[in-house]
């Protein structure tokens, strides 16, 4: 008999009472089937935090999932139906529904798989003990591994043996890691960190596609400094990034977020936590197969983000000017992370906020003022506005007729000089 806990403790979920979920629940509890919400759906609601996807596990095969779902008039798509895998439509949603099954060969992703009935036996081959839940129709949730225990303690436990856990997916190392920095508090449990540490050769057999989706929702996570530092400490971090790993600038750049109030970044995380110069950004572009806009995004800060530091206001406008709010405001942040200061420092906090109270105007002068000097068409006309548009930053974005007109007239000047 499966062990029963918290009778009905989701009977309340809004959930299991109408809507989609509700509708595949009915569809696959009948006729000697049964199904279950399962995984992380069942552990964040028990947890009071919002739920992003719900999975469905059933005792009915692909090819039942799929019939009853035709004639009840619903989609089906076989996405995973080698693994016994099928996702139902309804209302423009998805819901995965994957059939019961048992482990008959290991070996990392590529798992042999066999359909099965057994509840116990299914939340056995998970991961993790929160993540191997399941409620029922009637909100009553069902724990086999102890993870109500663990949800309790906001403790993450691999189930079973730490050491065969990664060793059938040593992805399961960083899965380790970022559920503790989602889920978790306090240091990573003992026995599943020593056996990260054990396993980490296995990383390198990772591909980068699954490491940059682990990393990413990583660095996001509410325990992301503590789960850094402990990656850090463990040799496990350098070995994913090809490098230093800056685990107290990473702190300071959440910091520096939450104090400005800024939505939290994925990409200005990274630069903190691993980039102090462009090869750096370069670097981690090809480890973790970011994409283009990703990478230039970690280029731009990595690029002299020093000079930036004990900017004047006039200076601080002509950056600005140059990168743009964006950049400027994301080299800026990790100019402020590296630099030692704290989070409240008036000084950073009004570099960092300058967008917001200054906006640059456009470059006053075109290339008629210049074909109305005498200038003639062709390269020199692009050098003499490049001369000129220094020297308008240079006198503080001045906008008046005169000033604009001996700018335009000393950059004449000077283009002559530098042709002769």
């Amino acid at each position: 008999m499966p062990a029963n806990f918290g009778s009905g403790a989701l009977a309340d979920a809004p959930w299991l009472r109408s809507g989609g979920v509700a509708r595949v629940l009915e569809l696959l509890n009948r006729g000697g089937e049964e199904a279950r919400v399962v995984g992380g759906a069942v552990r964040n609601a028990l947890m009071g935090l919002s739920i992003t996807e719900f999975d469905i596990a059933t005792t009915a095969l692909p090819d039942e999932v799929m019939r009853r779902a035709e004639a009840a008039g619903i989609k089906s798509v076989p996405t995973g139906i080698e693994h016994g895998t099928v996702t139902l439509i309804i209302e423009a949603q998805p819901f995965e529904v994957t059939t019961l099954r048992q482990d008959t060969e290991t070996f990392g992703r590529k798992a042999t798989v066999a359909f099965g009935r057994d509840w116990r036996i299914d939340a056995e081959r998970r991961d993790f003990t929160i993540n191997a839940l399941s409620a029922d129709a009637e909100g009553v949730v069902h724990d086999y591994v102890g993870g109500l225990d663990d949800i309790a303690a906001r403790r993450v436990r691999f189930i079973g043996d730490a050491n065969r856990r990664i060793s059938e997916d040593y992805l399961r190392i960083l899965r380790f890691f970022r559920i503790h920095a989602a889920y978790g508090t306090g240091e990573p449990d003992r026995d599943g960190y020593l056996a990260c540490i054990a396993g980490r050769d296995g990383l390198g057999a990772l591909s980068a596609e699954r490491v940059r989706m682990e990393m990413l929702k990583l660095v996001l996570a509410d325990g992301a400094v503590v789960a850094a530092i402990a990656m850090a400490e463990a040799g496990l971090l350098q070995t994913i990034i090809g490098g230093i790993a800056y685990t107290g600038p990473f702190a300071a750049m959440i910091a520096a977020e939450r104090a400005l109030e800024l939505p939290s970044d994925a990409m200005r995380r990274l630069a903190a936590l691993a980039v102090a110069v462009t090869e750096d950004a370069r670097r981690l572009a090809v480890r973790l197969r970011l994409s283009n806009a990703e990478a230039r995004s970690l280029d731009s800060m990595g690029h002299r983000w020093w000079r930036l530091a004990g900017m004047d206001d006039a200076r601080a406008r002509r950056r600005l000017y140059r990168l743009g709010a964006d950049r400027y405001r994301d080299r800026l942040l990790l100019a402020w992370a590296r630099s030692g200061n704290a989070a409240d420092d008036p000084r950073w906090r009004a570099l960092a906020t300058l967008p917001q109270r200054w906006q640059a105007p456009k470059f006053p002068l075109k290339a008629a003022d210049f074909l109305a000097r005498g200038l003639n068409e062709g390269p020199a006309l692009g050098q003499v506005l490049a001369l000129a548009e220094d020297a308008w930053l240079a006198a503080d974005f001045p906008l008046d007729a005169a000033m604009l007109a001996s700018i335009a007239d000393q950059a004449m000047a000077r283009l002559k000089r530098d042709t002769k």
